[in-house]
């Protein structure tokens, strides 16, 4: 449908999307600015903004209704169009609209995330007597100008606006939606067809007004001779203050301010925001104690003097009682252990150095969060810990400018002034976890927090001044660093923290595990005797994970089942825990490890994979059938993993001959590839050399030997590229006996960094060529080999 408005032509869709309105009715010509926050409202308008701009504006029955549907709104409503959108700081949007034509609500239609209307023109009826709607019109506007006489919250200008105004439907229209009428008033004066009507009930309505605004003026002259009588109360009140002054009796406002002011003696705050402070307090002495505005001064100063400037705690200086704490926390993780000492050897020298901002990357379970509060202990700081994930508004971090209601200062602040110092240990638990959205991106209000060398000067929105945190150390924790931001990265020093071994989680669990959940539990006095074949067989069987959290509560269960027997049995005072009793109180074993087996077997090959839990083996399974030449990939594989497959292939065909293989050897056959456990999601290049090797056994017929397993990136050349996650591979290994393993020699410098108990009783082949793979898998007699 095409309209006329003013002097364009607009064309407006049947179908449009709809916004409810809660206590407000739009007129035809009216530009009104809506504050728009639900989520179906902000999709309406987004869809809007995509099209032609034109939404169908409809007034909600009950303004309480949170998510209205058809039967919560009125059928008539306005088509506008949207002039403007607006951003606001608290994330709501504002939007400029102007009513364009009555309408109706034709068809109701439930969008994915909104509600759209299918609508035609509530076009007016004309009646006869233009002479009559003329007086009428007349009536009424004089009518509005004594009204806006009377109501002061009217501005004059709209008056000189009016006159400008021929047309009786839009003075009707114009002079509806500046009166100060009820909503449902308004929406019936918008349903009213006929003008002359819709004049005639406006002029009554006004009428009434008028009677009621005389009404209220004559009540407020009798108030305003008693308010004269209130103003020489507050001039007396006022004088009095003045001479309690001068008698030295100041008020509780002065005695406050007065308060404040000493605290700010007291207080070792930095020239700014001394400065900031000195001007707060005097603005608080002029105000009146009970003031929504002194309120949010007193809050501000709590705030600004209760942090701690030039608080600082003093670090441990003796080596020895550092590297004791650390040990008694945590067993092993000797990288973050060595780079506290190193840091602390640098204080000792400078005796201020800028905190360094480290990254404790590794997978659930391994202790990343709790070895930030063990490094605060062993340094003597205090320790505050703010979790990151999910959070995805800036304000979090910066803190809320101090003209909103209830703002405060951001975590980062609250933290410090928790701490009660300005170099605690400030940990950011879960960094790759953060989110963003339309209120701002945490991640790049961080990016200063965590440069050393502008935190320095870091600016909280509520305290808008500057705040040292260059003696901070802040350790962040991540599971891995694909969820971090490149920027923010690169000013972190990352350390990771790899799966425990299986002998690290029976000494974790013998010399910490065990007696934490013993004096959590009142057992202390209970003897309770642990075989480490136990806990060797719990790891095994009933956990499979990285680090220790499943094992704990495996032996949180069984210490229940010994509290529940030494309750109803009071005699018995010591308790053994051995592999014969371990099934009565875990139950069967809740994981098998896949069967290797021992006998060669033609097309198939162990692979060795990473996991977020750790370690596992990858069986390669191929099987030729006739076909035509197609490649199938099964067992819920990813891309990259795809590709691994087929470059391994196309290696294979270019180098058919010196394989030993027929040229056509692939023609007619269709090559099928298998991962078991299909279920489970599969990727990465690291079962390259695998695939290649299961692939070569096919077409060859020789049989894969069974106690090698193999990790490396495959080329097309024939290259063995580096990968990654080789601690936990070699853990997986040996956990299923397998103890001669094929990995890249690019990575022999990550070998020489693994544990020497881990690398005991391995055989390693560092290869650098397929070549040399198929020679280890199927001897040296060189027959398959591709030089």
């Amino acid at each position: 449908m095409r309209i006329r408005h003013n002097s364009e032509y607009i064309e407006i869709p049947e179908l449009l999307p709809l916004l409810p309105l809660r206590d407000v009715v739009i007129f035809p010509y009216m530009v009104y600015p809506l504050l728009l926050g639900r989520e179906f409202s902000v999709d309406a308008l987004q869809e809007a903004m995509v099209k032609e701009k034109i939404v169908f504006l409809a007034t909600q029955k009950r303004p309480s209704v949170e998510e209205p549907g058809e039967k919560d709104i009125h059928r008539v409503g306005t088509v506008a169009r949207i002039l403007q959108v607006m951003k606001l700081p608290n994330g709501m949007l504002k939007v400029l609209v102007e009513g364009l034509i009555r309408s109706k609500l034709i068809k109701y239609i439930e969008m994915d995330n909104f509600a759209s209307a299918e609508n035609e023109p509530y076009k007016p009826v004309y009646s006869k007597g233009e002479t009559k709607v003329e007086a009428m019109s007349r009536l009424m506007l004089s009518r509005f100008e004594e009204y806006v006489k009377l109501n002061r919250r009217i501005p004059d200008e709209v008056l000189l606006y009016l006159s400008n105004i021929e047309d009786h439907q839009r003075l009707a229209d114009t002079i509806s939606a500046h009166a100060l009428l009820k909503v449902g008033i308004k929406q019936k004066l918008l349903e009213v067809r006929s003008l002359r009507a819709h004049v005639n009930l406006l002029s009554n309505l006004l009428k009434a007004e008028i009677e009621i605004l005389k009404i209220e003026e004559s009540i407020d002259g009798t108030v305003r001779e008693s308010l004269s009588k209130s103003q020489r109360e507050f001039y007396l009140q006022h004088q009095l203050r003045a001479i309690k002054e001068e008698l030295g009796q100041a008020d509780d406002n002065q005695a406050e301010a007065d308060g404040y002011e000493k605290k700010l003696g007291k207080t070792k705050l930095s020239k700014q925001a001394s400065q900031k402070a000195a001007e707060e307090i005097d603005r608080l002495r002029k105000m009146h104690p009970f003031s929504a505005e002194a309120t949010v001064v007193r809050t501000y100063l709590d705030w600004l003097l209760g942090m701690p400037w030039g608080v600082m705690t003093k670090d441990r200086e003796n080596f020895k009682e550092v590297q004791a704490i650390l040990d008694s926390d945590h067993y092993g993780l000797e990288k973050p252990k060595k780079r506290i000492l190193e840091q602390l050897a640098v204080l000792q020298l400078t005796m201020k150095a800028k905190g360094p901002i480290l990254c404790f990357v590794g997978p659930p379970g391994v202790g990343k969060t709790s070895v930030g509060r063990s490094i605060a202990n062993a340094l003597g700081r205090k320790f505050v810990r703010m979790s990151l994930g999910g959070v995805r508004d800036e304000a979090e971090i910066r803190g809320h400018r101090r003209t909103y209601i209830g703002s405060i200062p951001g975590r980062i602040i609250q933290s410090i002034k928790k701490a009660g110092s300005s170099n605690p240990v400030f940990l950011l638990d879960e960094v790759d976890k953060i989110g963003m959205d339309f209120r701002g991106d945490p991640a790049a209000a961080l990016l200063e927090v965590l440069d050393p060398e502008q935190n320095s000067t870091f600016v909280d929105h509520f305290l808008e001044v500057e705040y040292d945190l260059s003696s901070v150390l802040f350790l962040t924790t991540a599971n891995t660093l694909h969820g971090i931001p490149p920027a923010l990265l690169d000013r972190m020093e990352v350390i990771h923290l790899p799966g425990y071994l299986e002998f690290e989680k029976v000494e974790i669990a013998m010399r910490y595990l065990i007696p934490k959940l013993k004096l959590e539990m009142g057992m202390v006095d209970i003897e309770i005797a642990f075989e480490k074949a136990v806990i060797n067989s719990i790891v095994r069987d009933y956990t499979r994970e990285a680090g220790v959290r499943e094992l704990e509560r495996q032996i949180a269960s069984i210490l229940r089942k010994i509290a529940q027997q030494h309750i109803q049995s009071r005699k018995k005072k010591k308790y053994a825990v051995n592999k014969r009793g371990l099934m009565k109180m875990l139950g069967m074993p809740k994981y098998s490890d896949l069967e290797v087996g021992r006998k060669a077997i033609t097309g198939r090959s162990i692979g060795l994979a990473w996991t977020s839990h750790g370690g596992e083996i990858l069986p390669i399974e191929v099987s030729l059938m006739e076909g035509t030449s197609k490649l199938i990939l099964t067992g819920k594989l990813g891309d990259v993993m795809k590709e691994s497959a087929s470059a391994a292939l196309s290696y294979i065909r270019s180098n058919a001959k010196k394989l030993k293989l027929e040229s056509n050897f692939y023609k007619d056959t269709d090559v099928h590839i298998h991962v078991p456990e299909g279920a489970v999601p599969k990727d990465g290049p690291s079962a390259g050399i695998a695939i290649l090797t299961a692939l070569v056994s096919a077409f060859s017929g020789m049989p894969v030997r069974t106690d090698v397993a193999m990790t490396g990136e495959i080329t097309l050349k024939g290259d063995v590229l580096p990968v990654g996650g080789l601690n936990e591979k070699f853990i997986a290994a040996k956990r299923y006996g397998i103890y001669k393993i094929i990995c890249p020699k690019k990575n022999e410098k990550d070998i020489k960094e693994l544990p020497k108990e881990l690398l005991k009783g391995l055989t390693l082949h560092k290869v650098k060529t397929a070549s040399e793979v198929l020679r280890i898998v199927f001897g040296k007699t060189g027959r398959r080999d591709a030089n």
